[in-house]
This record gives C-alpha cells, structure tokens and sequence, in this order.
C-alpha cells in the first residue's frame, strides 16, 4: 500500500480517525464527522433557486454534546501535514473553537490559542494526539473556566428531546458563552442575534441549563407582546412543562420555577405594581426579549420592574440593539457577549435573501397642493399647503393613492402567487384598516371565496388578532394578506411570508431591521426561499446605511407603465459567484434541500379627500428651467451642465467658493437658476452639504459628509491659538455644522441655538472673539478649514 495513491477518505480511516479513538475519545458523543455546520447561500436569479457549498469541517470533537473543544481539517498525503491549517483556523474562529489541528495520515499540526506567549504551534505523533481532558484543560483555559463550581455549570447537559433537534453552531456559542458568563457571576449581558435565527430556542437553552444546574432556581422571562408570550409559552418553553407559569391578571403564585410574563402584566400606572407581591430577591435570572424596546429606556415605567430585581442576572435578547439619547442598551448590558448578523444568516443559508422593487408615486416624489377652494370630503376647506409623503394616511387621506397602492401590490401577486404570504405595513391602524378596504376591492374574486384571504392585523381589532397563528402557520391558507401597523413589526415567526409591503414612513434602523425580519426566515418544504420587499416610501434608502448589514439581491425601480406581475422573472446576466467555491452558480440545477401587544393610539382627525390623479412615476423628474421651460432629463445631468455654464473647471469653483465670504450666497444664486439642493440630497445623500453636490455631481469628486469634515478639522486642532471659550464655541459650531450644515453656521442666529448658546448669550460669544469682526474672521477660517481638503 502506497500512502501517497490513498483517498482522503483513507487517510481519516486508516490514520487519523484510529489515532483519535487510541486517545480515549468516544466515537458516539464526542467524535463528530464531516458535520456540515451552514446549509449553503441561496443564490436568486429570476425565479430560479439554488443553494451555494455549505462549509463543513472533517472532526470537530466535543467534551459533550454541543460543547466542542477541537476541530481537526484532513487533507491526502500528497499534501503536508501542515497544509490544512489555514482553513482549520477560519473555521475554528466560526465556530469559537481553541484547539485546532491539521493532519494528513504522518502526524497532526496543532495550533494552540491558549498559548498566547510562546510556541503556538507544534506537531504531534499520530500516538501523541492529546485526550479529551487534556483539551478540555486547555477549554477551560481559553474560556476563564478557573473554577470547579464554574466549570460545573459550563458542562451542564443541554435538553434532548426525541426529535433530535439540535442547535446551530452559532445558536450552541451564544448558549454556551451565556452560560459560561453568567457561571462566572456576570450580571449584565445581551445576545444579538438576527429576526429569524432562533433566539427563542437559545434563550429556552441557556434557561435549561442554568436552572438544571442549580445555578439559576427562578427564572422570569420578559416581553412586551403577548403573541411573544404566547408563542414562546406553546414553542420551546412547552418543555418546562409544571415547573413553568405565565402571570396572568396580575395574579401572583410563588410556587414555579419558570415564569413568563408581559410587562403590562406586572406594572402599569392604573393599579398598584403586581411584581412588587415578589420580594425583590425573588427572581435570580431575568432574560428580556427584544430589549431594545420596553425596559431599554432609563426612566421608563417598565426599567423599575428590572431595578425592583437589581439583584439578579439580567440577559437581553435583541436583533437590533439601541443606541440613542435615551436609549442604550450598551449603556446597560455592556458589550454583546456574541453577535450573529443579518448578513452572516444570509451567507450562511439560514435567512432567506430579498429583492427589493421601489414604486414611487408622483404626489410622494413632488408633492401636492389643492386648488384654490379644493374641499375635502366633508365640505370642508383644504388647507393651502404643499402636501408630501410624510403627510399622507398621516395627517391627509388621499383614496386614489391607496387604490394605486393595493392596485400595485394585487399585480405584483397575480403575477407571481396570489396565495403568498403578504404583510402590508402602514402609518396606523387606521390606514391598515383603509389598506384591507381597498386590496379588498382589487382582490373581489378570492375575497369572495374567503373573506379572511384579507385581515387587518393590528392591536385593536380583536378578529384579526385571532387569526395571527393562521397568518404564521405555514399550513394554513388563510390569511393571505395582513394589513397592519406596529403589531407584527416584531416577534411574529411568519415562515412563508414572500411578500412586505412598507407604505409607513420609517425613519428608526431598527424599526426597519425588524420590519426585514418578518421575510427573512426560510421554509423550503412550501416553496419559501426568499422574499421581496415592496416599497412605496423610499424605506429601502436605509439599506445605504453602515449600520445596516445584509445587502439585498436586487433591487428595481419601477415607472406607471411597468406591469408588476411579471418582475420576479427578471434577472441579471450577470454570473452569480458562490461565496464559499468562488464558482459560478448553476440555477437550472433544482435547489437541493438540505440543512443541519401593540399599544394603540388615540385616532387622529385626518383631512379625506378623493378625486386626485396619483401616478407612479420613475426618477425622472420633470423641472422649470430658467427659460419656463420643462426639462425632462435627469436632475443630475441638468443640475451638471447648470453649474459647467459658470464654472467650467473644478479649480474656477475652488476659487469663486474660497474667494467668498458667504458662501450662502453661491448656494443662493444656484438655486435660482433652478438647482434645488434638497432634491440633490435625495438623490446622493442626506449628510453633505452643497459644496460636496457641486462637487461630486459637476465635477465627479468624491464627496465627503459634514461629519467627515468637522472630523478632519477636529484632528488637525488649529483653534488652539484661540481662548479656551472661543475653543468650546468653535468646537459647538463644527457639531452644528455635522448635524444641519454650513447655511446654519453662517447665520447669526446660530448663536442662539444649541449647543452655542450653551455658551452664553450672542454678545457674552462674541466677546470671547474680542468683537464682532473677530466672531466673523474666526467663522471665515473655520470654513477655510472645513475645505481644506478639497
């Protein structure tokens, strides 16, 4: 037998396997083969599917079931022993393992990341593989686990039941990091995890583990939405069984281990606090679901119910953590103790991708204004204004815009699968009952058949939140289509949903990540293997945010004529790479199927009108020219040869903007001519001010933003020549400058505003500028400076 001719599958039977069993390592509960641990990206194109290589390693071995401790990558024996190790080590960082090897039948090359100060690699003998507690040793070592009592809850058995599920690899490191943390007396922590990924089933885990341990005895779960109860009670945590209670009626029993509750449940400000009938050392773990709302503000009603049981643990659970003035959940639990994003889901094949088709309607994109003595439904006079996005199914009704909106949406779903799960996201409840009223009409046929194919969902309507199980049942056909507005934004595990309809003006990243959310879990037994977002606000701009991670497959923007029932067949010529081989994908091959209470608001008045033509229209906006002419071509193709008649070089602008005092009036005399600043910035970005859009749309520049800007001159620290108040007043004007832009700046009623007048009053200001002129001098340098670069 020559060893070079041998198969890999060789080498790991006659060398490597014998050489891990002759070290003590039982082959039933701690030796795991070729263990597939993603199931492969689904690659979109058209309507076609399929699924790239999921990764896998060769060994990973276990100290016990789910908590594994070694991972070791094989190779032939053509190749050397060390040859596997790189891609050994981008598995073990994946899968939070320390102790790494690569073997090829001669002996094994182990890297070893607790030895951070010295030898961390070295080769062994095939009889010289280490044993399981000797890895085990170096586990513990590389977790902190220095203590019996730690180490007990560390290796406390996870739940099995007979269906053999078990957790995914990120879902056994966010389990066992938890566990381990709160083994070592850490009080506050928070896992974020992506809509879809099964938070639940972690935090019913770590629960099991640490109660079976002795380490936690009782145990509060938190939510602020009784379907999260509700499913949480009937899904994972069923198998608490007894020992488990949901609090009800503020009814108090202090004889179970597992209780569940809703925040209204325990506090509200109509009754006396149910929670404080617990002593406050009652509790000594707490797990918050969706942390980032409820209790996440500081001076909340619901953050007494967590300072009430201080003493306790406190574990948070979120998609989407918050950061803001008044919120922040790093403030509170510290960094994530693990992280597992959207797009990580979507590479690796357990969240579904998405397309995303923009609609823009004429009187969202240039707004409307009634003609004089325009009356509403009512008889009543319009106010004279201009109307916008923001305004309607707010503040305004417009019914031919809604007719258009369920007009679009019912194409889209002729075309592709009228019986698709489809969530309709709206401003408010009353524009989610308005919405099923006019999909009603468009759909007569199936409603006819069904009248729950159409249900409005939402916290006041008792017989559509009956029918919210049925809208998350995959088995269930009805309801097809929810209308709603803030109920189903989170927590609601609709498997089959295909289709989002965002028609609600969404400012909040996280709003927006878990309104994503709802698509992004994948059931391919009925068909579901991505999703499309259909969005009539311009909601899909967030998806250029750095905050958001997890890119869209396609994205199109539609005009009126286009017929929305056949776009899910469109796709790209371009090849689609897989992301793991590198290789083009095949999409003809079939995909194989493989894988390891809303708070409601007070009705607002609203001005009803009808009789408005709306019509879709694309990005091509139509504009006045100075001679009263339309121009029909692109904004940015006019706003480019407006500016090349005055400047036809970059270096002619340079010289006119830094030559002028005020550069205000530059702006100004553009925006005569008919350049309109703002619609710029909806077009490039929100964040930079007109001298970066001349620059970069007249003379391709790229641009930086305000906050860029005000950085660089932060850095380069040339105010120091001033006093220590004009100092913090320049300081103040570069953040005004970050937040609104250089028009606010030079005017002097900035020194009004905050932060300035922080600073005292207009005159105390200038004074710390010796005088007016030196207030005006220093302002002139300090824009020298924000242009400096360019």
């Amino acid at each position: 037998m020559n060893k070079k001719d041998l198969s890999e599958s060789d080498i790991k039977a006659k060398f490597i396997t014998p050489s891990i069993l002759k070290s003590g390592w039982d082959e039933q509960t701690q030796i795991g083969r070729e263990i597939f641990f993603t199931d492969g990206r689904i690659y979109v194109k058209g309507k076609l599917t399929t699924r790239g290589k999921r990764k896998f390693a060769d060994y990973i071995l276990f100290y016990k079931p789910n908590v594994p401790i070694a991972i070791i990558e094989a190779k032939d024996n053509k190749k050397s022993v060390k040859s596997g190790m790189q891609q050994a080590l981008d598995y073990a960082e994946i899968l939070d393992i320390p102790c790494v090897f690569s073997s090829n039948g001669d002996s094994f090359y182990f890297h070893d990341k607790t030895n951070t100060s010295g030898e961390m690699e070295s080769e062994l003998t095939l009889d010289q593989f280490p044993t399981p507690e000797q890895l085990w040793e170096k586990y513990k070592q590389y977790k902190g686990i220095k203590t019996k009592e730690i180490e007990t809850v560390a290796s406390q058995d996870y739940f099995f039941d007979t269906s053999g599920r078990s957790p995914r690899y990120y879902q056994q490191i966010a389990i066992n990091r938890t566990v381990e943390a709160v083994a070592k007396k850490q009080n506050r922590i928070i896992l974020v995890m992506a809509t879809g990924t099964g938070k639940t089933y972690t935090a019913f885990q770590i629960i099991y583990r640490l109660w079976k341990s002795g380490m936690k005895k009782r145990i509060l779960f938190l939510a602020d939405r009784t379907a999260l109860i509700d499913q949480t009670a009937r899904g994972d945590f069923r198998h608490f069984k007894d020992a488990m209670t949901i609090i009800k009626h503020k009814k108090i029993d202090t004889a179970y281990n597992i209780y569940l509750a809703l925040y209204q449940g325990l506090s509200d400000s109509k009754s006396d606090d149910a929670y404080k009938q617990f002593s406050p050392d009652f509790f000594d773990l707490i797990v918050i679901d969706e942390c980032h709302r409820g209790s996440a503000k500081e001076d909340s009603k619901w953050r007494e119910i967590l300072k009430y049981f201080n003493g306790a643990t406190h574990v948070g659970l979120t998609a989407t953590p918050k950061e803001t003035e008044d919120v922040s959940n790093q403030d509170y639990f510290g960094d994530p103790i693990y992280t597992y994003s959207l797009k990580q889901g979507i590479d690796d094949g357990f969240l579904a991708p998405y397309k995303v088709v923009k609609v823009t309607l004429d009187i969202d994109a240039e707004g409307w204004r009634p003609p004089k003595g325009f009356k509403d439904k009512d008889g009543e006079l319009v106010e004279d204004r201009i109307y916008n996005r923001s305004d309607f199914d707010k503040n305004i009704v417009v019914d031919d815009r809604r007719k258009l909106v369920a007009k679009k949406i019912t194409e889209f779903l002729k075309g592709n699968d009228r019986f698709s799960k489809s969530i309709v996201f709206c401003i408010d409840i009353e524009h989610a009952e308005g919405m099923r009223s006019a999909l009603v009409n468009e759909n007569a046929d199936l409603f006819s058949e069904n009248n729950k194919y159409i249900m409005q969902i939402t916290g006041d309507n008792e017989e559509g939140k009956r029918e919210l199980d049925n809208f998350i049942n995959p088995s269930e056909t009805y309801p097809v289509i929810a209308t709603t507005s803030k109920l189903m934004t989170t927590g609601v595990d609709a498997q089959t949903c295909k289709l989002i309809v965002l028609d609600s003006n969404i400012a909040s990243m996280t709003e927006f990540k878990q309104i994503i959310g709802r698509g992004t879990r994948i059931n391919e037994e009925y068909g579901k293997q991505y999703f499309t977002i259909m969005d009539f606000r311009n909601v899909t701009n967030l998806f250029a945010d750095p905050d958001f991670d997890g890119d869209p497959v396609m994205i199109k923007d539609v005009i009126e004529v286009d017929d929305l029932s056949g776009i899910e067949d469109e796709a790209t010529d371009d090849p689609i790479i897989d992301i793991e081989t590198g290789e083009e994908v095949d999409l003809t091959e079939p995909p194989e199927l493989t894988g390891g209470g809303e708070i409601t608001e007070p009705p607002r008045k609203k001005v009803r009108i009808n009789g408005v033509l709306v019509k879709v229209v694309n990005e091509r906006v139509q504009y006045l020219g100075e001679d009263g002419k339309i121009i029909t071509e692109s904004f940015k193709a006019y706003t480019k040869d407006n500016i090349n008649k005055q400047f036809a070089t970059l270096s002619d602008f340079l010289k006119k903007w830094n030559n002028t005092n005020k550069k205000t009036t530059i702006v100004e005399a553009l925006e005569e001519q008919g350049i309109f600043f703002d619609i710029l910035k909806e077009e490039v970005g929100q964040d930079f001010d007109p001298f970066d859009l001349i620059c970069h749309i007249a003379f391709e520049q790229p641009p930086l933003t305000r906050k860029e800007r005000a950085q660089q001159v932060k850095k380069r620290h040339y105010f120091a020549k001033y006093g220590e108040k004009a100092q913090a007043v320049i300081q103040s004007l570069l953040e005004k400058y970050a937040d609104d832009g250089l028009l606010t700046i030079e005017s002097m009623e900035v020194l009004k505003l905050d932060p300035i007048n922080q600073h005292g009053s207009p005159i105390e200001i200038i004074k710390a500028f010796g005088n007016k002129l030196g207030y005006l001098e220093a302002l002139a340098e300090l824009e020298q400076e924000l242009y400096k670069v360019a």
